[in-house]
């Protein structure tokens, strides 16, 4: 459910002073934060965060196009290290000389005494 129009957008008030006083130093240095269901508004624009992944921090250069979302959208908690290796086996199986076979079983042996005749 999205947050109530009347009470606007959540910033977090630390994340919030930390880009005003960086605006006013002039200061590239990311800005370090843990807050990840702050939403981005447009005086967050031009910065870099490190949002925290649980374990991590990723780096995030916000743009034009990023206004709404919140901070932890743009920094995953999870990696993907790929399915199950089963799917990989079962591929190799089916491989006759470098091609698939048809229908996806491996390809029978010609029948014995079939072909055609010398003579």
């Amino acid at each position: 459910m999205s947050r109530s129009m009347k009470k606007g957008p959540y910033v977090d008030g630390n994340v919030m002073e930390k880009v005003e006083k960086q605006k006013k130093s002039g200061d590239r240095e990311p800005i370090k934060t843990w807050a990840r269901r702050c939403t981005i508004v447009p005086e967050f624009v031009g910065h870099t965060f490190s949002i925290h992944t649980g374990k991590t921090f990723a780096k995030l250069f916000v743009t034009e196009d990023m206004v709404g979302h919140k901070l932890g959208e743009f920094a995953a908690t999870r990696t993907f290290r790929g399915h199950s290796g089963t799917k990989a086996k079962d591929i190799k199986t089916t491989m006759v000389g470098g091609a698939p076979a048809a229908g996806g079983a491996p390809a029978a042996a010609p029948a014995a005494g079939g072909g055609e005749k010398k003579g």
